[in-house]
């Protein structure tokens, strides 16, 4: 039969249980979300300087706050190079991200050049023959010409010859004579109406007057009225200002973009407001060696002679557009001699550096070949810190030398060859690459001392895998043997 006199005990201790239950558990939670929500600092660190650091707050040699660096978060993500920064001080830190997508690097390239004559209607102008100027009709290199219009008179014993010969021939009636001596002063750059005239007047002239064989402007004028020239001399130019080169130079991260027919604007800082539309009309075949530029030549239409020889010009070329390509803004990489990287941002504070490859440059954009996945968020901005502090513990490795995957084991050596390094030896089975017992080559590293070995010597040796097998370190099975003994009974004996 139920006591009554226990049921008042009873309920008292059920009720205790209760109150101290839900006290032990309202603590614990408390003190998890506490965990989970205010993760503790592992150090603080200068903003500008991350190897100023201190185990509690206070101000750097500069007068900045420190600021925490937190352990990775609460979720066992263990992947080196991860860390967690605070919400507060992601905010202050000014921390935009942007996302990794996949489009059209539609970037166009800026660069600078200088307009040029167009060479292809450039006119260049030497004597046939020696002889004076005795006349000079345009004074000055950028002097205006037409077609025709008299640029200089020249004397010349050569053309008086030649002018004789002709009134000869015809005073004979000489047939082939007549077109021999025809076919030389034409060849002597005188003009047909002159030959004609001669013809009829037979009269040698002493002085011959050369016309503009195009309309434009001169340029490189280097005669004056007296000077003795031959046809080695350049007198002057004829050049035309209707079209117009501009020379331009591209880095050599764009040569790629960079072909025949692209569209091309320029703009001037003599005409502001004003856009030229051209085309890429020559691409030149090698780089300046001092610059590492290219060298492309634009082509523009010059109806109103705006355009002038050597202006400073700044020029947009428009690259064809491609496929889609991996893509981020060109802030958010972090750019070295050595690597490039990028901070990608896992949300709720968790950031990581991570190396890529980039492709082609853009003014706003690049190209991400490896590295990083489409959807995947990075920094754009405070990513120096970030990038500092992950980089110190990363899976990746600046400066030092690369590991290569390494194994030890044992085999006998089969044949030693001193001179050039190479011993064969018949090993066992590599059990953690699950590879079967072989005989092969290997090639034997500075620090071992080949003569101390022979053939059929059963040796324990490791090896890298480099471009060859390379052993780093080999020694007798039975001096390893000896050794462990020993060291055996030393434990034994202690």
């Amino acid at each position: 039969m139920f006591n009554k006199n226990l049921l008042l005990p009873l309920l008292l201790g059920l009720i205790i249980g209760a109150v101290v239950t839900q006290f032990i558990f309202s603590n614990n939670t408390h003190s998890a979300m506490s965990d989970e929500g205010e993760a503790k600092p592992l150090y603080w660190v200068a903003p500008m300087d991350d190897n100023y650091r201190r185990d509690k707050p206070g101000k750097s040699p500069m007068g900045m706050d420190l600021i925490p660096v937190y352990e990775e978060n609460a979720e066992g993500n263990d992947s080196p190079g991860r860390i967690y920064i605070a919400p507060h001080v992601v905010n202050n830190l000014g921390v935009r991200t942007a996302k990794v997508e996949k489009a059209q690097l539609t970037d166009s390239i800026n660069t600078v050049g200088y307009v040029q004559y167009d060479e292809d209607k450039l006119v260049h102008i030497h004597p046939r023959v020696d002889g004076w100027i005795e006349k000079l009709y345009v004074k000055a290199a950028g002097e205006p010409v037409t077609k025709g219009e008299p640029l200089y008179t020249l004397y010349s014993p050569q053309l008086v010859n030649a002018q004789e010969e002709l009134i000869i021939a015809l005073k004979r009636n000489n047939v082939s004579l007549i077109q021999a001596a025809k076919a030389r002063l034409k060849a002597l750059q005188l003009s047909p109406e002159f030959i004609k005239q001669l013809q009829k007047d037979k009269k040698v002239q002493q002085t011959i007057t050369f016309n503009s064989p195009q309309t434009g402007v001169v340029a490189g004028l280097k005669i004056r009225e007296g000077f003795f020239v031959n046809p080695g001399n350049t007198l002057m130019s004829i050049a035309q200002l209707e079209q117009v080169w501009v020379e331009a130079e591209i880095f050599e991260r764009h040569i790629a973009a960079i072909k025949q027919g692209l569209k091309v604007k320029m703009h001037l800082d003599s005409q502001p407001g004003r856009v030229w539309q051209g085309v890429v009309d020559y691409v030149y075949p090698a780089l300046n060696a001092n610059t590492r530029t290219l060298r492309v030549r634009l082509k523009f239409v010059n109806s109103d002679l705006a355009l002038k020889p050597n202006m400073f010009a700044q020029v947009e070329i428009f690259p064809e557009l491609t496929a889609d390509k991996l893509i981020v803004p060109i802030e958010a990489v972090i750019r070295t001699g050595n690597q490039n990287r990028v901070v990608l941002a896992y949300g709720q504070g968790e950031f990581k550096s991570v190396a890529v490859v980039i492709g082609q440059v853009g003014q706003r954009q690049i190209e991400i070949v490896h590295g990083i996945n489409e959807g995947d968020t990075v920094v754009t901005s405070a990513q120096f810190l970030i990038d500092s502090e992950s980089s110190k513990a990363s899976d990746f490795i600046r400066m030092s030398k690369p590991q290569h995957p390494n194994a030890t084991v044992t085999g006998t050596i089969n044949h030693i060859d001193l001179q050039s390094r190479i011993i064969n030896i018949s090993r066992n089975a590599i059990d953690k690459w699950q590879r079967p017992a072989a005989t092969m080559d290997f090639f034997v590293g500075g620090s071992v001392f080949l003569t101390d070995f022979t053939e059929q010597d059963e040796v324990t040796f490791t090896f890298e895998v480099q471009d060859e097998l390379v052993i780093t370190s080999m020694h007798k099975r039975q001096l390893m043997d000896d050794v462990m003994s020993e060291s055996h009974k030393d434990m034994q004996h202690d």
